[in-house]
């Protein structure tokens, strides 16, 4: 706890910011205030817009409160400490920075504080899956040895919170996002890319700054292991980016036979799931497809990502002991109710086309879709024979509908499979279109490919939204 009690010293009697007053900062605020420091809040949200409560409970605290447009105006603060979602040149950060201000944020805090082991997992789909994963095998793997197993970053509260109960024998399985990679400078002991596909275009510059802020994953590691998607272009190619030290191990759904020799890597055959291990130069079986029971390819890539993480580490038996008690993560493909003989599916969590597409690969047959949402400013089209190709129909709604049904009766496939489209302004409506036209023995799946922050705070609020709206039926 050196480093612990070292932060303690250095924050108290400093002004410390807190810019964001989101699920990530929020926590934060009694952490900070006992360590002895002098707490300011900035958030782009007026007073009225928050609950008067938490605003009389940050004024009973003695915190100082800068709060609408000009939020991101000044600083004198010697600490910044900036949610995921702010930029580091955002506003008057640059500027706080060139007088001398710390700039950091929660998640590079616990990293710097912690001295456990941390094992860290980006990517553009698959992130939390596989993040859920890797935190109940290891679990699994130490229940009786000891050493506690935390999962936090994207998911769950933050770490930082926690910190004075985290030992340095205890491991943090962490979801990182390009957000929180974007200015991090400090390495994890493992890491993980699931795969890289253009995302949050709205709040990168451009494609490079997105694809560099995942890189960064593993950019400051001298040893350890990084995963990487073997099939994804981008991924593959970043294996020449890591140190001589860090062992680089693939996974893949495709050709082992593709992958050099010299490389551990995951990947199935035949039904079947092997690592294929480079020290042992030979096949190791580990389960079979079927042992996992949540539906998808997406999630046979997510399992074969865990695995080529925790190979040799934990006891191979713990994986298939997983496999066939894990359901899924709420939100993902998450089943809600069956009714009149159609099943309703919330996938909330599909902000994004790739994400979609692999939902809507993990049905056998032909579904109900609704779509659409915030538009983050990336492409559709890639998405429009897969569409035609999955779905009976689809009801579309929020600001990514007319994109999204440009998309599909743009697609080769639209001229021998175009779906019957439906573009509904409002989000219940267009739950309740759905459950119309749905037909005993078909399924009905929210799966936006677009985000939430048009009509709803985060894809939680909206999963649940619907779950409600489905419930009611």
């Amino acid at each position: 706890m050196k480093k612990f009690d070292q932060f303690v010293s250095f924050i108290k009697n400093k002004k410390v910011a807190l810019v964001g007053l989101g699920i990530s900062n929020t926590p934060l605020i009694d952490f900070l205030l006992r360590g002895g420091a002098l707490v300011s809040a900035h958030d782009k949200k007026t007073e009225a817009e928050f609950d008067s409560d938490f605003i009389s409970s940050l004024k009973d605290k003695n915190i100082k409160l800068f709060l609408g447009k000009d939020y991101l105006n000044n600083f004198d603060e010697d600490i910044i400490i900036k949610a995921p979602g702010i930029r580091r040149d955002a506003g008057a950060l640059p500027l706080a920075v060139e007088r001398g201000a710390v700039l950091t944020s929660e998640m590079e805090l616990f990293f710097k504080i912690s001295g456990c082991e941390k094992l860290a997992i980006t990517g553009s789909d698959g992130k939390t899956t596989t993040t859920t994963l890797t935190y109940l095998m290891m679990c699994e793997h130490y229940k009786d040895t000891g050493r506690t197993v935390y999962v936090g970053g994207n998911i769950g509260k933050p770490l930082l919170s926690q910190v004075e109960e985290i030992k340095d024998s205890d491991i943090a399985v962490l979801e990182l996002s390009s957000f929180q990679l974007h200015a991090m400078e400090i390495a994890p002991d493992a890491a993980v890319i699931t795969n890289i596909s253009p995302n949050h275009l709205d709040w990168h510059t451009d494609y490079n700054e997105y694809i560099d802020s995942k890189r960064r994953i593993f950019s400051f590691m001298e040893s350890g292991i990084i995963v990487l998607n073997y099939i994804n272009d981008i991924t593959r190619t970043l294996a020449d980016d890591a140190s001589a030290d860090v062992e680089v191990r693939f996974f893949t759904s495709g050709n082992i036979e593709e992958i050099p020799e010299k490389y551990t890597a995951v990947y199935k055959k035949d039904g079947k799931i092997f690592v294929r291990d480079a020290k042992l130069g030979e096949s190791v079986f580990i389960m079979n497809e079927s042992d996992i029971v949540v539906p998808g390819k997406h999630n046979i890539e997510n399992y074969m990502t865990a695995i080529a993480l925790l190979y040799g580490r934990v006891d191979n038996t713990v994986f298939g002991k997983i496999a066939t008690s894990f359901g899924g993560v709420e939100h993902r493909i998450e089943f809600v109710r069956e009714l009149d003989g159609v099943k309703y599916y919330n996938s909330s969590i599909d902000s994004s086309p790739s994400r979609t597409m692999a939902a809507l690969n993990s049905f056998d047959k032909k579904v109900i879709a609704i779509m659409g949402g915030y538009d983050k400013n990336i492409p559709y089209d890639v998405m429009g024979d897969c569409v035609c190709t999955h779905t009976r129909a689809v009801v579309l709604t929020g600001a990514t509908a007319e994109k999204i049904k440009s998309a599909i009766e743009n697609s080769k496939e639209a001229k021998s499979a175009l779906p019957d489209i439906y573009v509904i302004d409002n989000f219940e409506k267009a739950v309740n279109k759905a459950r119309e036209i749905a037909k005993e023995g078909e399924a009905v799946i929210l799966t936006p490919a677009s985000a939430s922050f048009d009509k709803f705070k985060n894809f939680e609020v909206r999963g649940n939204f619907f779950k409600d709206i489905v419930n009611k039926f």
